[in-house]
């Protein structure tokens, strides 16, 4: 409908100047110069046991259409298969899965101009992990619902009836930090235990290595694609038990705990919060420059895990998406 008016609008434009001068001959006029405005494009990223066309992901898109008129919106698929899309969730390796994700971005035309990103849960931080490995095309706002971004010291539990989760809960606990696990069972791949900080940066090739936890020399170029966000919101759900600590989204863990504490317990439920975490004081991913600039928002939501009510999701997807940017300019000669 834009282009149609704009388009409509510069043949009326030309028609005038481009009629001969019955005393000069034919003028020259300088190029009149069209723009056509649109909505920042989305790409969001479903969570733990869901799929790129469920119910809810599709009910959700529709949702964003309507509050942004002729928004483009892009749901990442691992496979087109419903059914294998949500296998993807419990099995594979993450480092493939970005890897791949990265490839179908980089394929589509409409966001090449950069986008907008909303994760939930699992696929806040594997977003995250694009936009510092790749970032090509750009994200502008990265928005990250209950996202696991220093990992979860349990596995998160499952429905009686999803034999699928069962499955691969049970192979996770069986051995979280096995060569195996870390290759093949998503959650695994972000399990940070406080407690063997020591196995899980030698074993994990996921979390570790995008938190720039890993043994060596820190990943530069992490720090320097995640500061050239324009806004990272971090999305705390406020009565969540399924991520374990629930302040991982907001780059919150269990503290390590002492040698000999006085109280396992005790020491096991302190939490260290996103500014006084090794990974923010060193900058190693660029937060702290974000957050420096004011770019970080922290904001909660209520209810348990994942419960995307209306007041939960709605301001923030005015706020962050849809920004209106410059898609098309026509020339008129």
């Amino acid at each position: 409908m834009l282009i149609s008016l704009f388009l409509a609008l510069g043949a009326l434009l030309v028609q005038p100047l481009c009629t001969a001068s019955p005393l000069n001959g034919p003028t020259s006029q300088t190029p009149l110069h069209v723009s056509a405005s649109q909505p920042r494009p989305l790409v969001i990223w479903h969570g733990l046991g869901d799929s790129y066309g469920s119910p809810g992901i599709l009910e959700f898109v529709s949702m964003v259409k309507d509050m942004h008129p002729g928004i483009f919106v892009h749901s990442v698929y691992l496979d087109k298969n419903l059914e294998e899309d949500q296998r993807a969730t419990f099995y594979g390796n993450v480092n493939e899965q970005v890897e791949r994700v990265s490839a179908q971005l980089a394929n589509i035309t409409e966001l090449q101009g950069g986008f907008d990103a909303m994760g939930f849960s699992q696929g806040g931080q594997f977003l995250r992990a694009y936009v510092e490995r790749s970032n090509s095309p750009p994200v502008h706002n990265l928005v990250t619902f209950g996202s696991q971004h220093m990992g979860i010291s349990d596995i998160p539990g499952c429905r009686p009836w999803d034999l699928l989760c069962q499955a691969a809960r049970r192979a996770a606990q069986g051995g979280v930090y096995t060569q195996y696990a870390q290759e093949h069972l998503v959650q695994a791949q972000y399990y940070r235990d406080p407690a063997r900080l020591e196995t899980y940066l030698a074993s994990n090739r996921f979390l570790a290595d995008i938190n720039n936890e890993a043994p060596g020399a820190p990943n530069a170029t992490y720090a320097a694609n995640l500061a050239t966000l324009n806004t990272l919101v971090l999305v705390l759900f406020l009565q969540d038990k399924t991520v374990v600590p629930k302040e991982s989204s907001w780059f919150g863990s269990y503290a390590v705990p002492e040698p000999e504490p006085a109280s396992a317990s005790a020491a096991a439920k302190t939490i260290v919060p996103m500014r006084l975490q090794p990974l923010y004081l060193g900058d190693w991913i660029g937060l702290r420059t974000l957050d420096e600039r004011g770019a970080v928002v922290l904001e909660t939501c209520p209810g348990e895990h994942m419960q995307l009510s209306n007041d939960c999701w709605q301001p923030l997807a005015r706020r962050f998406v849809g920004g209106l940017v410059d898609d098309a300019t026509f020339v008129v000669p």
